[in-house]
């Protein structure tokens, strides 16, 4: 079954409006494309008319995330990014293959520190022998527990790089400094999007996959206990997928973003319990929230400076939470009255 609806359909469409013909005809390589991000860039790349390839050895994307994308300008590789090397030349790679749900790369500490970093070099080496502009999805982690609030892009980080956290963390201020290296020395057209919590239609709630936004939606359709780890008090800043994306294709057209680190996200700061009761009045469930311990080395608030992107991609998120989270949970819904695998959401 695949999961493209008029939802996303929609969505995909406005992300991709604001972008000229730049991408048309373009041949781009999509490192983790199957996953949540990954397959929203996929579906707006093909409407803008580039030609994709699609790389993921889904150990956390989808198939069903990519089903639905039948073009002649569209094909898909089924590999590790750390076992990459580049047959052909590409005018842009997108390198997202990463493990990105904490109960996840906790598990998998390893393998989120490999793609990050190995895969940041398989990557690099392509756009350097290709002449490609590169973009690398960095993340928010790499600030750590941050005590500057907004956090801007000049802020160096508060990470411990021992910590349970720090395979994902490192990984990805590795990432930054590799990207970096190769566009001192070698020239290499690079961007990174330091990207702050995304959610919409398509992201995992099951398992280790499950991030807070579908964890909460779920149980709370399912009328299940919404559990919050510690007090509820740390917060996140979260936004909407199609505006991410639409973030992500401006940062890859617009030349002021060459050799710039930016952070994508929204810039409206909501504690954990603000999220799981407005999630349980939007569903109207009779969900009781209840209280866990907290997680190890677990950032106390998280919410981006938008100055410096509002500079250079003139881009501010268009999605209040409250419309994000009643399209996710419409979306949910639907996907739960045509008995949709838990697995394949």
């Amino acid at each position: 079954m695949t999961l493209i609806d008029e939802i996303i359909k929609r969505d995909v469409e406005d992300a991709a409006s604001s972008i000229g013909d730049t991408l048309e005809g373009a041949n781009v390589l999509l490192t983790g494309g199957a996953g949540f991000i990954g397959s929203w860039l996929c579906d707006a790349l093909i409407h803008l008319k580039a030609r994709v390839t699609c790389l993921d050895n889904l150990s956390s994307g989808r198939m069903s995330n990519i089903d639905h994308i039948r073009s002649e300008r569209f094909r898909f590789i089924n590999r590790d990014i750390c076992r990459f090397e580049a047959e052909e030349s590409y005018d842009y790679i997108l390198h997202l293959a990463s493990i990105a749900s904490p109960e996840d790369y906790e598990r998998r500490p390893d393998e989120a520190l490999l793609s990050n970093s190995l895969g940041s070099y398989m990557v690099l080496e392509a756009a350097r022998k290709g002449g490609s502009t590169v973009l690398f999805t960095s993340s928010s982690e790499v600030y750590g527990d941050a005590d500057v609030i907004p956090t801007p892009e000049s802020y160096w980080g508060k990470v411990n790089p021992v910590g349970i956290r720090s395979c994902y963390e490192e990984a990805k201020r590795f990432g930054e400094a590799l990207f970096m290296a190769y566009h001192r020395r070698y020239g290499v057209d690079v961007r990174i999007a330091r990207i702050f919590n995304s959610y919409g239609p398509r992201i995992r709630a099951d398992g280790a996959y499950a991030r807070v936004v579908p964890r909460f939606i779920i149980q709370a359709l399912r009328n299940q206990a919404v559990t919050v780890y510690g007090d509820g008090y740390q917060t996140r800043s979260f936004c909407y997928i199609a505006d991410t994306v639409k973030a992500l294709l401006l940062q890859l057209e617009k030349e002021k973003a060459r050799g710039e680190s930016l952070n994508i996200g929204s810039p409206f700061e909501v504690s954990i319990l603000e999220l799981a009761k407005k999630i349980r009045e939007t569903v109207g469930s009779e969900s009781k929230i209840t209280f866990h311990p907290p997680r190890l080395d677990d950032p106390k608030r998280r919410c981006p400076n938008l100055n410096k992107t509002e500079k250079i991609l003139e881009w501010r998120p268009q999605t209040s939470l409250s419309d994000g989270l009643g399209k996710t949970i419409k979306w949910f819904r639907m996907r739960a009255k045509t008995n949709c695998n838990e697995k394949e959401l």
